[in-house]
C-alpha cells in the first residue's frame, strides 16, 4: 500500500532564494512535486495548461472559491492564482512530496486547511545581504526595494510560527538542509513502512524470526 507523502511549504523574504534553493534541492531530491497553481492571468506563449498553470476564467477561478476547492488563493497584479486542494491531495495519494512556494499570507491559509503540513522558512544571511541581492536584480525602483526592505521585517517576525528554519548563507548547504529535513519527515513513525517492518522482524508470533525464516517469508528472488 503507497503511503501518503505530505506537503512541503517554504517561505522566506523576496531575495531569500527561495527557489534557488529549491532547484539546487530538487537536483538531489529528483521525486519532489513542485505544486502547479491555476491562475486567471491569459497563457503566454509555451505555457503548458496543468503544467506551467491551471489557466482558469475569473468566473470559473471564483466559483472555486465558492466552492472551497483551493487550499490557498490571492490576487496578484489584478489575476487572481491558487493552488488547487484536489491537485496536491492527488500528488500526495501517490506518495509525492508536494512542495509550495509561498508567502506568508497563503501559508497561513494552508495551515488552517491542512496542518499536517511542514512549514520552512528562509531567513537571508543579513538585511544588507538581502537588500543587495534585491539591487543587483535590476528590476526595480528604490521605492520598491524599500517597500520589499518592509515587508520582509514583517515576514521575519512571522517565521517563529513555522516548524524549521534555514539561514541561507550558502546555496548548497541550505539545499543539503532542506534535504535533510526532508528525509527526517520521511522517517516518522506515521509515514513509515514500520508496523510490516516490525512483522518482519518478529514474525506473526511475535517472536523474532531468523534469517531463514525471512528469506522463505519474502519468496524466491527474480535473478532476471
Amino acid at each position: 500500500m503507497q503511503k501518503r507523502g505530505f506537503l512541503l511549504i517554504l517561505s522566506g523574504p523576496s531575495g531569500a532564494g527561495k527557489n534557488t534553493v529549491l532547484d539546487a534541492t530538487r537536483d538531489c531530491c529528483p521525486d519532489l512535486q513542485y505544486s502547479v497553481s491555476a491562475t486567471t492571468r491569459p497563457r503566454r506563449p509555451l505555457e503548458q495548461e496543468g503544467v506551467d498553470y491551471f489557466f482558469l476564467t475569473e468566473t470559473e477561478f471564483r466559483q472555486r472559491i465558492e466552492a472551497g476547492e483551493f487550499l490557498e488563493w490571492a490576487e496578484f497584479c489584478g489575476h487572481l492564482y491558487g493552488t488547487p486542494l484536489a491537485y496536491v491531495n492527488e500528488c500526495l495519494e501517490q506518495g509525492q512530496v508536494v512542495v509550495m512556494d509561498i508567502d506568508i499570507a497563503g501559508a497561513r491559509q494552508v495551515q488552517a486547511k491542512m496542518p499536517e503540513a511542514i512549514f520552512v522558512f528562509l531567513l537571508p544571511p543579513s538585511m544588507s545581504e538581502l537588500e543587495h541581492r534585491l539591487r543587483t536584480r535590476s528590476t526595480e525602483t528604490d521605492e520598491a526595494i524599500r517597500h520589499r526592505l518592509g515587508k520582509a521585517l514583517e515576514e521575519l517576525r512571522a517565521g517563529i510560527d513555522y516548524d524549521y528554519v534555514i539561514q541561507n548563507d550558502e546555496v548548497a548547504q541550505s539545499a543539503a538542509k532542506l534535504k535533510s529535513i526532508i528525509m527526517a519527515e520521511r522517517c516518522r513513525v506515521r509515514r513509515s513502512e514500520y508496523f510490516e517492518q516490525l512483522k518482519d522482524i518478529v514474525g506473526e508470533t511475535g517472536r523474532k524470526m531468523t534469517d531463514d525464516e525471512s528469506t522463505a517469508n519474502r519468496g524466491p528472488v527474480d535473478k532476471g
